[in-house]
């Protein structure tokens, strides 16, 4: 079954867990785990913050999207995509033509909580991060919703819970249900 699965992206916004649940994900399906934002840190030797300083967002982007373009081409892989890949045209494509995408949506308070002593995110290094936060949920959450196969809230369940449930839509899409994480030996 698992390799029938194709390649599983996941989408949303910071700090809904799309690098816990993909690590677990591709643990469960004995898959590689790819985080586009490490991938790009280390195709370039340096960390995403220098990268928006010395660059800019629309340089990172431009990095952001040519990472998106091969790791999408890749086969059997989880791939965890920065939150504001969605915002160019060519990723959406990429994403929803070549695997099965994943929006964890997490409310802006989840985020808030789980982004709250992260410094290594630029776009949150301003007096009001919840006021940004909000402002990206409502630009970006359409375009989550416009290429998402399974749409999964977040923040509410602990993530070996999560991605039982993930295991059991991912059924759906080639007849099979991935083998479940055993509750009985689940580290909370």
């Amino acid at each position: 079954m698992v390799e029938e699965l194709p390649s599983v992206f996941l989408v949303g916004p910071m700090g809904a867990g799309k690098t816990t649940i993909g690590r677990l994900l591709a643990k469960q399906l004995g898959r590689t785990f790819v985080d586009s934002d490490w991938y790009i840190e280390s195709q370039t030797g340096a960390d995403i913050a220098w990268i928006f300083a010395k660059e800019g967002e629309v340089g990172f982007r431009e990095r952001e999207t040519r990472a998106i373009d091969e790791l999408t081409q890749k086969k059997h892989i989880v791939l965890a995509t920065g939150g504001g890949a969605v915002m160019c045209a060519d990723n959406r494509g990429f994403l929803q033509q070549r695997g099965i995408v994943v929006y964890l949506n997490a409310p802006v308070d989840v985020q808030m909580v789980r982004t709250a002593k992260d410094k290594s995110r630029p776009l949150l290094q301003q007096p009001n991060p919840r006021k940004i936060l909000q402002e990206l949920y409502i630009v970006r959450d359409p375009l989550y919703r416009q290429i998402a196969h399974i749409i999964m809230p977040t923040g509410h369940t602990y993530p070996r819970h999560m991605v039982n449930q993930l295991l059991q839509q991912l059924g759906s899409f080639c007849g099979s249900v991935p083998t479940m994480i055993d509750p009985q030996n689940v580290e909370e």
